[in-house]
C-alpha cells in the first residue's frame, strides 16, 4: 500500500462518526448492515450518514450493495486489513537489526 493511500484511509478513520460506522460494520460482519439501521444505531440524520459513507468509499473502506430497495453497507475487509499491514509491516525492524550488530 502506497503512504498516500494509507494516509487517506487514516485521516478517514481519525473522524469519530466514520469510525463508528466502521466499528458497527465490523460487528456486523460479512452481511453487513442497511442505511437504515446504521442511521438508528448512528442517532444521525440520512444526509450526514450518506455524507460520511461517500468519504468511506471513497476511500475503499466501505462498500454497498443494493437489494431491491434496501442498501447495505459493509466493510471492505481487504482495504481494512492492507491499512492494518501497512502500519505492522515493519513492526521491531530496528529491535532486530540492533540485536544482530
Amino acid at each position: 500500500m502506497k503512504l498516500e493511500t494509507a494516509a487517506g484511509i487514516m485521516a478517514q478513520l481519525g473522524n469519530e462518526t466514520r469510525l463508528k460506522i466502521v466499528r458497527h460494520l465490523v460487528k456486523a460482519g460479512e452481511e453487513g448492515l442497511t442505511v437504515g439501521d446504521l442511521q438508528e444505531r448512528l442517532g444521525i440524520p440520512g444526509s450526514t450518514l450518506s455524507h460520511h459513507i461517500s468519504h468511506l468509499r471513497h476511500v475503499g473502506l466501505l462498500d454497498q450493495r443494493r437489494e431491491g430497495t434496501t442498501l447495505f453497507c459493509f466493510m471492505n475487509y481487504k482495504t481494512m486489513d492492507n491499512a492494518v499491514r501497512f502500519l505492522t509491516e515493519q513492526c521491531c525492524a530496528n529491535a532486530r537489526s540492533s540485536r544482530a550488530a
